[in-house]
């Protein structure tokens, strides 16, 4: 007799460039530790599951209170400060090894993670399947908590 899946629900609804990695990196990682893994795209999480929108994830100083020096945080109402910031931290990411948000999606993506794009959120923001890359599935907030309702472990990012 063969034992059941653990399950992870993870729900992903921001998508600057510090929220769109836990998502990706959470959910490649349990399905690579035979975990059934489902993310569900709501809200500006949606854009990570947007055929270009991998490209368009930034991070912005200004808010951002736990931005490591040389940005001070006031520094990022000056123009152009949003592009400087992105390119330092996909710098330091690179020089950690850690591989790109599209290198990662499509690892959890071949790992057989499922991806639920929010349909309310598609409609609120008028966002066309034909948006969104093919391997996702579209469905309300019930196709989510039917899978979460089960679910071992459930994360809110």
């Amino acid at each position: 007799m063969s034992e059941k899946k653990k399950k992870i629900a993870i729900i992903a609804s921001k998508a600057n460039l510090a929220d769109a990695y836990p998502p990706f990196i959470l959910a490649s990682t349990a399905a690579a530790m035979d975990y059934e893994v489902s993310i569900f795209f709501t809200f500006f999480g949606l854009n990570l599951l947007k055929k270009k929108g991998l490209k368009k994830v930034k991070i912005t100083p200004v808010g951002e209170t736990a931005m490591p020096k040389p940005i001070p945080q006031i520094v990022g109402i000056i123009p152009g400060m949003t592009d400087i910031a992105t390119t330092m931290m996909k710098n330091w990411m690179k020089k950690a090894n850690v591989v790109s948000l599209e290198e990662l999606r499509e690892l959890s993506i071949e790992a057989g993670v499922k991806m639920i794009a929010c349909q309310m959120t598609m409609d609120v923001m008028k966002v066309k399947k034909e948006e969104l890359i093919d391997e996702i599935e579209v469905g309300g907030a019930a196709t989510f908590l039917q899978f979460a309702s089960e679910a071992d472990i459930t994360l809110y990012i």
